[in-house]
């Protein structure tokens, strides 16, 4: 792979993943093995109807049970729990099963208020209590940290040296590292769960010959109709819905992923909380939109919040949601919303944290490990449009902002200047590249931070934060697994992880956000 080849596969990770995550609901079809031989000298087979105690969840928040030792997935299922299960897929080390009852119930399963619950991908937890949920979250942390970082967890036991022969005590001693051990925090949640999102981002499509817009059904493409989302801001929804009413009224085609035709792609809604503003994207499938005038005059007189309206055209055929061409159909091209007292323009295409109230709460907890007393010097890694750079720079002497998609750059500089922040410096490139031609020319971090897509760090940044040794690094993390891989790397390079606070970005979700902090540990030189 090329040097521009890995620099433009960076690119698009950023424009797909950075908002980490996974927000259209969309996950890979699991199938089933009707035509697959059956796996000899496995205790269960397809269709086997099986009792199964729920020892725990997975990533994807399905429950692990285990029939007679073999692991199954069940979906719907909570720890604790005793569930009668369908089996549905082997593997040779795990299979998947369908949940027929609970025989016993969790005493945390609720009843989840969503309609289509069942039915749409966009949550896996609402079935689940907040306190269960926040619980969950923290231990998903502990348990990346020290199976994956092999890395010791304070107040969690260590692992028995001995008890699993010579790998086992090596891995043991491993994990015991250096201290008392890695401080995880409580999950910080949120007081009301629901309606936090700022951006709704709806796929459209055509059921038994009508337009429809909502989220896609678990496991595959197929559009589950929605009328509201309960994690959705109310004007999201209601946005959305005029929308595809005034779509169906004008006989706006939509899209057919099968068949590459029809017009509308995608509704995108991003609202301010702060300043209220709204903004709508129509992705198309082709520039011209007939009934164009018709459509805005619609729009405006039925949704007074709206500042903006554009146009995404979006051609190809592919499940990324943006083409590359957008412009204005009326009104403005950003609409204005703050984190604290940071103010931020937002373009259609802009990355913006979709937890705004959250948001604050992880920004908030990065500025606190950064230990920022007025004097220091910030290098901000993966920086995007500049959020935590911004956010940084109010109590920080110089910052430094790196970040490899152009557009975002232009966006963070935009908003440097909106705020009338002068002491703060945005490049284009990529970190391990940008950060030693800082050092060559005599900038030197007192701290540096990175907030990484779902992959992690890129391993040639993690040699140049060891080579720049700052005194802190605060790692800003949407995946425990990448995290718990950078931080091992990072105290096998002489850094001790202080603490690690999980934050819940993304209630009702399995998604689960963490800022840890990192402190040079100078007996390791």
């Amino acid at each position: 792979m090329t040097k521009q080849q890995g620099q433009n596969r960076q690119k698009q990770a950023w424009r797909d993943s950075k908002g980490k995550r996974t927000e259209s609901g969309r996950q890979g079809q699991r199938g089933d093995n009707r035509n697959e031989p059956q796996i000899a000298g496995l205790p269960v087979a397809k269709n086997d109807e099986v009792l199964i105690d729920i020892i725990g969840m997975n990533h994807d928040g399905e429950g692990v049970g285990r029939a007679e030792g073999y692991t199954l997935f069940v979906q719907g299922a909570l720890p604790g729990e005793k569930v009668r299960v369908k089996v549905l897929k082997t593997k040779k080390q795990y299979g998947y099963a369908k949940l027929l009852d609970v025989l016993e119930a969790s005493p945390d399963r609720v009843a989840a208020p969503c309609p289509i619950y069942d039915r749409c991908g966009g949550c896996q937890l609402q079935h689940w209590s907040y306190a269960g949920q926040l619980a969950w979250k923290r231990q998903h942390v502990v348990d990346a940290l020290e199976r994956i970082g092999k890395l010791h967890v304070a107040g969690e036991p260590r692992p028995a040296a001995g008890a699993a022969g010579e790998a086992g005590a090596a891995e043991g001693a491993e994990a015991a590292g250096r201290g008392p051990g890695i401080k995880v925090l409580p999950t910080l949640g949120m007081a009301e769960p629901w309606r936090y999102r700022n951006k709704a981002q709806v796929p459209v499509g055509v059921t038994d010959g009508a337009l429809v817009g909502g989220f896609y059904a678990r496991g595959s493409h197929r559009i589950v109709d929605m009328e509201t989302c309960l994690i959705q801001h109310e004007h999201n929804d209601d946005v959305v819905g005029r929308v595809k009413a005034i779509a169906r009224d004008l006989g706006v085609t939509a899209y057919d992923e099968e068949t590459g035709r029809g017009l509308l792609r995608h509704v995108v809604v991003k609202k301010a909380f702060r300043t209220g503003e709204m903004m709508l994207v129509l992705v198309t499938n082709g520039r011209d939109i007939p009934h164009a005038d018709a459509w805005i005059g619609l729009i405006r007189e039925q949704i007074p919040h709206v500042v903006s309206i554009c146009q995404n055209v979006n051609t190809k055929q592919t499940n990324v949601i943006f083409g590359d061409e957008t412009r204005v159909l009326w009104g403005r091209d950003v609409i204005y919303d703050y984190i604290g007292d940071v103010q931020f323009a937002i373009s259609a295409r802009s990355f913006y944290q979709v937890n705004p109230v959250q948001t604050e709460v992880l920004y908030g907890k990065t500025v606190e490990y950064a230990g920022l007393t007025g004097h220091e010097t910030v290098i901000d890694a993966y920086c995007g449009i500049g959020t935590i750079s911004l956010f940084l720079a109010q109590h920080a002497d110089r910052v430094y902002g790196v970040e490899i998609v152009k557009e975002a750059i232009e966006d963070a500089r935009a908003n440097a200047e909106l705020n009338g922040m002068k002491h703060v410096t945005f490049e284009v490139g990529a970190s391990e590249d940008v950060i030693p031609r800082w050092k060559e020319q005599g900038i030197e971090a007192d701290v540096i931070v990175v907030d990484p897509p779902r992959k992690g760090c890129d391993p040639r940044l993690l040699e140049t934060i060891l080579e720049m040794k700052p005194e802190r690094v605060v790692y800003v993390s949407c995946n425990p697994s990448t995290l718990a891989r950078d931080l091992r790397i990072l105290e096998d390079g002489g850094y001790r992880t202080v603490e690690v606070q999980p934050v819940d970005m993304f209630p009702h979700t399995v998604h689960v956000e963490s800022v840890a902090l990192l402190v040079r540990d100078v007996t390791a030189y």
